[in-house]
This record gives C-alpha cells, sequence and structure tokens, in this order.
C-alpha cells in the first residue's frame, strides 16, 4: 500500500515524513535545520494552513486529493534533494511569504531577523533610531528582492533601489515585487554592484552577498547545488564580494548613513585585513558573529 493510501490524517504524515528525510539523510539549511520542521513547512503550506500553527491540525483527517499530494511533495523531497521552498514555489522571513523558484537563491537571511527587531527604531540601543526618517535604501545582491521588500515595509518613507547581476534572479525578485504591490517604492537594478546606480548615496546599505568559499562550494550538499552557483561563490576565502563592498561602500552612503552586510562565518579574515574598521557584529537566535554594521563615519581614512 502507498502512503496516501495507508495515512489519514496530518499527525501520520508529518512522522512518516519525518521517517523519511531522516533515511533519506537530507540536508536542510533553507529557512528550516531539522527533518520535523522541513516535514511541518512542507505539510502546512502544501494544505494552505498557516506555517506556524501545526498543532491545531494535527489530527485532521485528509481527503484524498491532499493525502496524494502529500505523499508526493514527500518523495519528490527525498528523490530530487529540491529544498521545500523550490518546490512548492513559496517561502516565508518572519512571516511574510515570497515567490521562490531556481532562478534565485532561496530567500533566507539572518538580516532580515534583525530588520524585524529593536535595531530599527526600537527603544534603548538603536541603529536606526527613527525608520521614518530614512529616505533612500540599497540592497545589494537582491536575489528573489526579499530583503528590498522587507526594508520597504520597515521603512515607510524610504525609496529602495535592488540591484543584482543575474536577470534571472531579478525576473523573480519583479514578481515578489508585484506580489507584495512595491513596484512604486522598489526599483530593481540589473548590473555588477553599486554599478548601475550613478553616484547615488544612501541612508541604509544592505547586502547579503554570496560569502562562500571555493572548497567549500565545491562539497556542497545537493539541496544548494539547486541553487544559483553564483549566488554562493565569494572566491578563494569567500570574501572578494565582501571586500569590494567595503571599498565602494563609503562613496554611496549618505553623511549619517550605515552598511549592514551578512558575510557568514569569517569574522576573523575580515577583522584581521581591516583592523582600523569598528565592526560592530550583530548577533541573532541561530547566528554570531555573521552580520556586521557599519557607519559612514567608520570609513573615514580608509
Amino acid at each position: 500500500m502507498s502512503a496516501e493510501h495507508d495515512l489519514h490524517t496530518l499527525r501520520d504524515f508529518l512522522r512518516y515524513a519525518v521517517s523519511r528525510f531522516n533515511a533519506a539523510e537530507l540536508g536542510f539549511g533553507h529557512g528550516t535545520t531539522t527533518a520535523l520542521d522541513e516535514a511541518a513547512f512542507i505539510i502546512l503550506e502544501a494544505l494552505h494552513l498557516p506555517v506556524d500553527e501545526l498543532d491545531p491540525w494535527l489530527d485532521c483527517r485528509l481527503t484524498g486529493g491532499e493525502r496524494a499530494r502529500l505523499a508526493h511533495l514527500i518523495e519528490e523531497r527525498c528523490r530530487t534533494r529540491k529544498p521545500a521552498a523550490y518546490l512548492l514555489g513559496r517561502t516565508y522571513i518572519r512571516g511574510v511569504p515570497f515567490k521562490s523558484d531556481e532562478r534565485a537563491i532561496v530567500p533566507r537571511s539572518f538580516i532580515g531577523e534583525l530588520m524585524a527587531g529593536d535595531l530599527f527604531g526600537g527603544e534603548g540601543f538603536s541603529l536606526v533610531p527613527e525608520p521614518e526618517a530614512v529616505g533612500r535604501v540599497l540592497d545589494l545582491c537582491t536575489g528573489s528582492g526579499c530583503l528590498a521588500i522587507l526594508a520597504a515595509m520597515l521603512f515607510e518613507n524610504a525609496e529602495v533601489d535592488a540591484v543584482d547581476l543575474s536577470p534571472e534572479a531579478l525576473s523573480l525578485a519583479a514578481e515578489n515585487v508585484a506580489l507584495h504591490e512595491m513596484q512604486d517604492r522598489v526599483t530593481l537594478h540589473q548590473g555588477d554592484l553599486f554599478a548601475p546606480l550613478k553616484g547615488k548615496r544612501y541612508d541604509l546599505i544592505i547586502t547579503n552577498p554570496p560569502y562562500v568559499d571555493a572548497k567549500t562550494c565545491a562539497a556542497l550538499p545537493p539541496e544548494h547545488r539547486h541553487e544559483p552557483i553564483m549566488a554562493f561563490a565569494g572566491g578563494p576565502d569567500g570574501l572578494d564580494i565582501v571586500r569590494r563592498i567595503l571599498k565602494e561602500a563609503p562613496k554611496h552612503l549618505a553623511r549619517d548613513g550605515g552598511l549592514i552586510c551578512e558575510i557568514g562565518t569569517d569574522r576573523e579574515i575580515l577583522e584581521a585585513e581591516y583592523p582600523e574598521l569598528p565592526f560592530l557584529w550583530l548577533d541573532t537566535e541561530d547566528s554570531e558573529g555573521e552580520v556586521f554594521w557599519l557607519s559612514a563615519g567608520d570609513f573615514t581614512g580608509r
């Protein structure tokens, strides 16, 4: 008997999916970190249920069509090793939905988590004390456009420019901009980092650039190999593009502006190479020393 005939409730499929994912030794890291979280996301999203509410539905019986869809998705996840977001065409950052497919890396960034916290307009210490005063934001290496859209939501008075080298990624970003009706707020640019911006300056520059080193790129798990390699490849030590951003950012920051950048786990390399830059490392629930902040004034004398 097949899974779609043997299993009846959401709980049945959740247990089955976790067992199948563990047996297949799947890799995660595209919004989930465990087989249980991955199974819950696939099941809830496929059934058009809130992806952050599992318990209310566990003992619900499923229709024949729903059982067939879940059985197919579970097997496809194991057979193809595609990230769940690609199989479902959708994922979330802090509850905000985004279209996702092979044109761009699956939306995920510690910066999205940081923007939802108190560092931007919160009480006490804040990188941006008055979000409403931010007039221009730049998202470099925008990919699917997720961070540009989140920035437009957070900084309600800002115009947001979003740049990517990949025309394919920008086509997906355009769909996400339209999904969130941000066409009047978010402008997409195709080009290499700051090149298409013609000397514009910004109150905030956001970037989650490629930062994976060559050795790691060569050994990426199958799930990550479904994503565009240019979204990962950061050169021999992973920081080639980060170095270019640090070199060019001062020419594009407003006097009181700032840069927030995700770099992965190579903090020590940057600190040794740029001893004069006072990197402020911003930790999240799941990361430590992977995102830095620099204000425009920090670049003085570089």
